[in-house]
């Protein structure tokens, strides 16, 4: 985290501030702003490492913010600060391209433990081979190896393993999810993210029902973490 440069747009003063010294006690240059205006023009500066981004903002919201930060091809990660149960809000934000949301009261600990997550990635050159825990996932060669023995995959499967893996730590939502592994194929639903959710684990999770990779997010969709 030391040495990153982290933008905050919170309209709560208090907040901003706390948030503020947590990051800069760690090292962080971190840029603020109490409007959404101002937080849009330093948004698209695409000079940060991370951006922390409330919802509600007087002048410009955090929708606005994060939808033009992606039609401009900033791909910095953005994690959104939202109120408690607004799960339509989340899923909308996401949709628009957040990597990831912490829900008002939030323990910071939860906060910076995240954020560090987005930071540590974003300075580590993606490898060809995606590895998570005995496997190894090769999209060059179209296989999945679980310590060097490969597993059997069907191609709607190996898509959607790749997404996941690919976006680790990004809390994802179902229909990006569709559009991304699916595409615009009429004959599917949110549900079939499900049902292809629940083969895969059967395959790459010791037990399903406690998963160790793929972790439901209730109301929204999978974030795809190794615990």
């Amino acid at each position: 985290m030391t040495g990153s440069r982290v933008l905050i747009v919170e309209d709560d003063a208090a907040l901003l501030r706390g948030l503020k010294d947590n990051f800069a006690t760690r090292g962080c240059a971190v840029d603020t702003a109490e409007d959404g205006e101002k937080g849009l023009a330093a948004a698209l500066s695409g000079s940060h490492d991370l951006v922390l981004l409330d919802i509600m903002l007087p002048k410009v919201n955090g929708y606005e913010i994060c939808r033009a930060m992606r039609e401009h091809k900033i791909a910095t990660p953005v994690i959104m600060l939202t109120a408690k149960g607004q799960e339509e809000d989340i899923i909308l934000g996401l949709n628009l391209g957040a990597d990831d949301y912490v829900t008002k009261p939030f323990r910071i600990r939860e906060l910076l433990a995240r954020a560090n997550a987005f930071l540590r990635r974003r300075s580590v050159r993606a490898e060809e081979v995606l590895k998570f825990g005995e496997f190894e996932l090769d999209p060059a060669a179209h296989k999945l190896l679980r310590n060097g023995k490969e597993v059997e995959l069907t191609g709607k499967e190996f898509r959607l393993l790749e997404y996941l893996v690919a976006n680790r730590g990004r809390a994802l939502a179902r229909d990006g999810i569709l559009n991304a592994v699916w595409g615009n194929s009429v004959m599917v639903t949110p549900r079939s993210v499900d049902r292809c959710v629940t083969t895969l684990r059967g395959k790459i999770e010791a037990d399903a029902r406690q998963p160790r990779f793929i972790h439901t997010i209730r109301d929204i969709g999978y974030r795809f973490e190794e615990i």
